[in-house]
């Protein structure tokens, strides 16, 4: 079939070019993303993403999925095929006696939260509240419980799925136990999620805010929290921040949360809170519905974004050194390098447990190059490649999965790490013909990718 134009319409509720819809639900967080797929299928229920499995693998249509259209790729949206909408998924259902809620597909972040804290109860999920659950979930989940409660996959318990040939299975530990392994860490590459069942857990108001440094304190900053955390409990997560000020002058903050009791988290945090000391300090007892959408301005949809990862181990003199040059040249005051750090719970969970193999103490070191005229795209993306090439000598060869755009086979590879073999073992088991491939593909043949910036 050509893909200038579709001859039969898919069943259900769709929405083709010329439709007075079509660029609003084509549009994703990143700006630099255009594509144009051929009909949009909007999904309420299990059965409409069967229909759409089916139709796109019967025409040999490219397949997309949309969950929240947060992820940086841009793989929610396909060129000339089929994009199921997943957003009007938006099924909640929570369980406080047995500390589960099971979540439809369309959710984001900050909707899932506002279900859970009615009871007083969360699971790990991101710092971004307009972030969808699902590309979340099955890219692994780093975020402020990390330390205390693990990953987001961590805490999945069972997902319905909707396999390349139209079966909807459940996967939990006790059925489709091979699945399940692969979903959590494993992205889209076996099939859609239309329901998570998450663990949850007691968590009322944090202990939450930044520390702000001069930049030439940036040094002693850095190496003192790395020092800190060293012997950090897990309750006490954070996430290093090098941006721009207003004024357009460098700084480093150390945001924290600490989820346990406050009186403990005040003791935990005094000695961080004397260093320096700090030029600005907002910690305090924070609602957790709040403080999980407290970065959400720096993430408006509609700006260019361009972003490049790796994990940190080791906070060497060089990777100081690194960041300390290239920062204050940022041509963009709303980009920035953030180094989320990962402990406690999330790093001692065997790598082989689940596919998302990248368990240590760590940080994800991130590269958030963002900005608003393309006149200007030339600079920043030149900027972004030099300062992540001239980090690759302090950073580990693999990256967050959910954190990679276009970036080749090897960078995928790279990202599931010792579990890859195996990953690839059950792409071919539940999707032999790559239908599930327009995202960080475990490809069982050549694979077939869209245009993209790929370095």
């Amino acid at each position: 079939m050509t893909t200038g134009a579709l001859h039969v319409d898919p069943p259900g509720e769709v929405i083709r070019p010329g439709d007075a819809t079509y660029d609003e639900v084509r549009a994703v967080f990143n700006a630099m993303i255009d594509r144009r797929p051929l009909a949009v299928l909007r999904c309420r229920e299990t059965a409409d993403v069967v229909r759409g499995v089916v139709f796109a693998r019967e025409h040999d249509l490219p397949l997309s999925i949309r969950g929240g259209g947060h992820n940086i790729a841009g793989n929610a949206v396909c060129d000339g095929g089929i994009m199921l909408d997943l957003s009007p998924m938006k099924d909640l259902r929570v369980d406080p006696d047995r500390r589960t809620a099971r979540a439809g597909p369309g959710l984001t972040l900050g909707e899932l939260d506002g279900g859970t804290q009615q009871h007083g109860l969360a699971t790990p999920l991101g710092a971004v509240s307009v972030t969808g659950i699902a590309g979340l979930t099955l890219g692994g989940g780093l975020g402020w419980l990390n330390g205390k409660h693990g990953l987001t996959c961590d805490n999945l318990l069972a997902a319905e799925v909707v396999t390349a040939d139209g079966e909807v299975l459940r996967a939990s530990a006790e059925e489709n136990a091979d699945l399940f392994w692969a979903l959590r860490g494993g992205g889209g590459n076996f099939g859609v999620v239309t329901s998570f069942t998450y663990r949850l857990h007691p968590v009322g108001p944090v202990l939450a805010g930044g520390l702000s440094y001069p930049w030439t304190r940036v040094r002693e900053a850095l190496r003192f929290h790395h020092e800190f955390m060293a012997a950090a409990p897990d309750e006490l997560s954070t996430s290093v921040s090098l941006a721009l000020d207003p004024a357009g002058a460098p700084v480093v903050t150390v945001a924290v949360c600490y989820c346990g009791p406050h009186e403990e988290g005040q003791r935990v945090l005094r000695p961080f809170r004397a260093f320096g000391p700090p030029v600005a300090d907002t910690i305090g007892a924070v609602p957790y519905l709040a403080w999980q959408s407290a970065s959400d301005a720096a993430w408006p949809s509609g700006r260019l974004q361009y972003w490049k990862a790796g994990w940190l181990r080791q906070l060497t003199d060089g990777a100081i050194e690194t960041m300390e040059r290239f920062v204050p040249r940022m041509p963009s005051a709303a980009s920035g390098v953030g180094l989320q750090r990962m402990g406690g719970a999330a790093s001692r969970v065997a790598a082989s447990a689940t596919a998302f193999a990248q368990r240590a103490e760590q940080y994800d070191f991130l590269i958030t190059s963002q900005w608003p005229d393309p006149r200007d795209s030339a600079r920043n993306l030149e900027w972004t490649r030099a300062f992540f090439t001239a980090m690759q000598p302090h950073l580990e060869s693999a990256a967050y999965v959910n954190n990679l755009g276009a970036e080749g086979q090897e960078r995928v590879r790279a990202a599931y790490g010792d579990n890859y073999p195996r990953l690839a073992e059950l792409k071919r088991t539940y999707d032999p013909a790559n239908v599930f491939r327009l995202n960080q593909n475990i490809a069982t043949a050549t694979p077939q990718a869209q245009g993209s910036l790929t370095s």
